[in-house]
């Protein structure tokens, strides 16, 4: 046993997890290298071959650069575990007029339980990935802190994680930008690793075709939503359109329709199968209730609290008066913010630090 410890590293056969167990490795730890299969992408029918994580080409590499590192490597099958959660919640919140966001959910139910339940089996103090990302503790608190390099940052998708889970938990990428990565791995002899491009789809919708995707999992779907109704702000109906879950907050390309300006999906009302159309001032929102909350830095929020709020995946985020009511979060925008999205994730920074974050259930507007 390694002085530092043993580590469970999960490995994607991409830079960022293989420069990751390489970086363990050279720290004293004793690395075990997993590759876990999610998704068997040729089974839903799709047009596209696999691609990214769940790829047989990716478990192979990950499976060579193991033993070529000389680490011990497993394959899990998790695809039951993984369809059952992450699949079906993206299809429910769909159908539900939201517009899921299945990564976070993998990353809070499925990756993480299945490395810690892994990592127990095989004596690991310590699961790692290759996140951009670093964790902090204070006053006995673990929490995720934004990364080195602002345009890998991926602290939004790891709102979910528990204590436990940080706990034990590494990200060594997180006080590196991709450039340094990718240099590492070049001076580690992986030069073809090195160029290696990167995969930004969901992993079960490779082809970026979630209508598509929903139309193949749910096949009465377009029979049972087809014939909804476009309308104005005022309620007029301007239009017909396909079926109400074919559509997202924000949206203009793909309405079908020409109205001659640029039109948006500013709400969608799942029960009427109606989707509401406006420009883009209509987008704009000046706060939200967000639910299902995972706090990390505080264990509550006992008074409002200016923080800064993110609503989707690379925004910059708006500073906000956020403030906890019974098992919710208020945040009121001190600017608006466009295109606020019921079902996606919503984090809260105090600085670089998370303090928690949630799904966001409605959003408000003046």
């Amino acid at each position: 046993m390694s002085k530092m410890g043993r580590v469970l590293v999960a490995m994607s056969g991409g830079i960022d997890s293989t420069v990751t167990a390489m970086m363990l490795h050279e720290q004293g730890y004793e690395v075990v290298g997993i590759t876990m299969k999610t998704w068997d992408y040729a089974s839903s029918g799709g047009s596209s071959k696999e691609t990214g994580c769940c790829s047989l080409d990716s478990i192979n590499d990950a499976r060579e650069i193991s033993v070529k590192m000389g680490f011990h490597h497993f394959i899990v099958d998790i695809r039951e575990e993984f369809g059952d959660y992450v699949i079906d919640n993206f299809v429910d919140e769909y159908i539900a007029g939201r517009t899921p966001n299945p990564c976070v959910l993998c990353n809070t139910h499925i990756k993480w339980s299945a490395l810690l339940k892994r990592a127990d089996a095989m004596d690991c103090e310590f699961i790692a990935t290759g996140h951009y990302a670093t964790i902090a503790q204070e006053n006995n608190r673990y929490f995720i802190q934004k990364s080195k390099d602002s345009r890998k940052d991926q602290s939004y998708v790891l709102w979910g994680l528990s204590q436990e889970c940080m706990a034990r938990s590494k990200f060594p990428l997180g006080p590196y930008v991709k450039e340094e990565v990718r240099q590492m791995a070049y001076d580690w002899g992986y030069e073809e690793l090195s160029k290696k491009a990167e995969s930004y789809e969901i992993c079960f919708v490779p082809d970026n075709d979630y209508r598509g995707f929903l139309k193949r999992r749910v096949p009465e779907l377009q029979e049972q939503v087809s014939g909804g109704t476009f309308v104005d702000g005022k309620g007029e109906v301007i239009g017909q359109h396909d079926g109400y879950p074919f559509y997202t907050i924000g949206q203009r390309k793909g309405l079908g329709m020409a109205f001659g300006k640029p039109m948006y999906v500013t709400e969608i009302q799942a029960d009427s199968n109606t989707v509401v159309l406006g420009e883009v001032e209509d987008l704009m929102r000046n706060g939200m209730m967000v639910g299902k909350l995972n706090l990390q830095k505080y264990d509550q929020l006992e008074a409002p609290m200016e923080l800064v709020s993110q609503v989707r995946y690379n925004d910059p985020g708006v500073l906000s008066t956020v403030e906890q009511i019974g098992s919710n979060i208020q945040s009121t925008f001190h600017a608006n913010v466009r295109g606020v999205a019921p079902g996606q994730s919503a984090v809260f920074y105090e600085g670089n630090d998370v303090v928690g974050g949630g799904i966001i259930l409605s959003s408000l507007k003046q």
